[in-house]
């Protein structure tokens, strides 16, 4: 149990501070995967829609867009912040996904963008959903496919494993990419009752400025790769930052990095 409120409080501390580089860095790519996000939890007008670790609330005010009845809730007040600043008329709560603060079957769609990466317990997070969403409601969550589709994710790692040291000490989470393959998604949504289980993956395309703006996306933007690279000495770090600027090359295009992501959106449905 302690081992994994290091790991809690260590995801909280990282996004306190990441908010505002994540907007400017992540935003223009998880953006992508909202529609399909929306979709898969059939989000029409009028329904109750739980957008869980909102972070700056892209999926809330997507789903707004779409008139529905949005809450967006999320455990970094950093986050929330950004959030009301960009929408500041849509409903934002402070809470934890893994004990959501709302009745049983409250929501009629549940949907969450990349949230289920940074949680210590994130069967718990999938288990909460089941609770508070009604009998015929949709839950779905994205996470990023498997490192080889997921082009920045491949730059960045490579070059902490030969230029860092990828075992600085780190609170022990769940391993990143641990529903970038469909099958543990799946059972994990089984686990908790869902029926129905799909996986669709969506190409994607990460448009940066330059290999620093790419550097600065992970140092400032995340937290547990940011957590990683910021645990660097310094000169790891000149090393790092020296490998991304040449792995980056060849995804120049027009004076901009165009680097090729890839993600998954997984639902399942309460029957």
């Amino acid at each position: 149990m302690e081992k994994l409120a290091e790991f809690r409080e260590f995801e909280y501390q990282g996004w306190q501070q990441s908010a505002d580089e994540y907007h400017y860095s992540f935003g223009s790519l998880t953006l992508q995967m909202i529609e399909p996000l929306l979709n898969a939890v059939n989000a029409q007008p009028g329904i109750k829609l739980l957008d869980v670790a909102t972070g700056p609330g892209y999926v809330a005010a997507q789903a707004a867009q779409r008139q529905c009845q949005v809450t967006g809730l999320d455990f970094s007040e950093a986050m929330l912040a950004k959030a009301r600043e960009i929408n500041p008329d849509l409903n934002w709560v402070q809470g934890d996904a893994e004990s959501l603060p709302f009745e049983a079957g409250e929501f009629e769609a549940i949907a969450m963008n990349f949230g289920i990466l940074h949680l210590a317990e994130p069967q718990k997070a999938i288990n909460e959903a089941f609770r508070v969403l009604r009998g015929g409601g949709k839950f779905a969550f994205t996470v990023w496919d498997v490192m080889e589709k997921s082009i920045g994710f491949q730059l960045i790692y490579q070059a902490i494993q030969t230029y860092g040291d990828p075992d600085v000490p780190m609170p022990p989470g769940p391993p990143f990419f641990y529903f970038s393959q469909p099958e543990n998604s799946i059972n994990a949504l089984e686990n908790a009752g869902f029926t129905n289980p799909l996986v669709e993956q969506i190409p994607l395309i990460w448009e940066l400025e330059s290999a620093e703006h790419f550097f600065a996306a992970f140092y400032k933007g995340t937290a547990r790769t940011g957590g990683l690279l910021r645990r660097q000495p310094e000169k790891n770090l000149e090393n790092i930052r020296a490998a991304i600027s040449e792995t980056t090359l060849p995804y120049l295009k027009d004076n901009k990095l165009v680097v090729p992501m890839s993600a998954l959106v997984v639902s399942a449905e309460k029957l």
